[in-house]
């Protein structure tokens, strides 16, 4: 019951900044061209604090080895949803970026610290950071066709590539940033909802509100990003030690959210169909307010 009034608080909170950026549309405040703007401070600014920012904990033995485990299952569970979407829905750019990847940041957070505790959010740390890093290479590979754009020169010196190593650098020398450029981060990220939210509104504005929801197809994504991924995910955690109780459930929570938004911020910026992706963005929210209980329910009696 908790954990449904939480996702329940998250979805209210998302529709209504989400409302926002609908009604700033509508009106004439935000343009397409700036929801794009928007889309790119995201992608290229305030994601990469985020990154950063989660790194920022003191380093102690126990982190170590979590942040190593935690690294490896992110790795493997990831690498596993994008392998599955792929293969179910791969004749639909969109879907495939839309079922492999979930919307941890936003969902995941919240959901951890209040029914785990907020130790327990470090350990999705590397998963908010491959995630990203996913989505900047392979999901705009898939969604654009352009699969030859990825070099290693380009991976190296993508935003979210940067950010890990500097994330990661400070996690292990722990160098204290200077008082104002602490602040600064925080504000920044604090963009990180509002913003990506505002923007999912402005795509609302130009979707047929009702139609979305007679769209089969939706279902279908729904279906591998709600069900059956958190189920593989579960498969997969079941094999690490019940020690890990906290991380395991940390990761199971991140693997099950909802699709993330930045489907549809990366289709707009790449001139997609990104009225469709966010279809994919409510729907899943709303069907995740069933889905993501019930996976939790299961790994507590499986996990212990």
């Amino acid at each position: 019951m908790k954990t449904t009034f939480i996702f329940l608080n998250q979805t209210v909170l998302m529709f209504l900044l989400a409302g926002i950026g609908y009604i700033l549309y509508k009106r004439g405040k935000i343009t397409k061209e700036g929801s794009k703007t928007i889309g790119n401070i995201l992608i290229n600014l305030v994601l990469p604090g985020v990154i950063i920012q989660s790194f920022l904990v003191e380093r102690t033995a126990e982190r170590v080895v979590g942040l190593a485990l935690s690294a490896v299952l992110a790795a493997v569970i990831l690498l596993l949803s994008v392998f599955i979407s792929g293969v179910f829905l791969k004749r639909d750019p969109i879907a495939s970026f839309a079922g492999a990847f979930s919307n941890p940041g936003f969902f995941g957070v919240p959901l951890i610290a209040a029914s785990l505790t907020d130790r327990a959010v470090f350990y999705i740390a590397s998963f908010i950071a491959f995630l990203n890093l996913l989505q900047w290479s392979y999901g705009v590979a898939i969604m654009t066709g352009k699969s030859g754009r990825i070099t290693m020169k380009r991976l190296l010196t993508a935003p979210f590539f940067i950010a890990i190593v500097i994330g990661f650098l400070l996690f292990v020398t722990q160098i204290p940033l200077p008082g104002l450029l602490t602040k600064a981060l925080h504000h920044v990220t604090a963009l990180n909802t509002p913003l990506a939210m505002f923007v999912v509104g402005v795509y609302l504005a130009q979707t047929d509100l009702a139609g979305m929801f007679r769209k089969k197809y939706i279902y279908k994504v729904c279906f591998i990003r709600l069900v059956m991924i958190p189920v593989l995910t579960l498969a997969v955690l079941m094999l690490v030690p019940p020690i890990f109780y906290e991380m395991k459930m940390a990761i199971l929570i991140a693997s099950a959210c909802p699709v993330g938004t930045n489907v549809a911020i990366y289709a707009q910026l790449h001139n997609q169909d990104y009225p469709y992706a966010v279809e994919t963005v409510v729907i899943s929210t709303l069907l995740s307010i069933v889905t993501i209980p019930a996976i939790m329910t299961a790994a507590e009696m499986l996990f212990l």
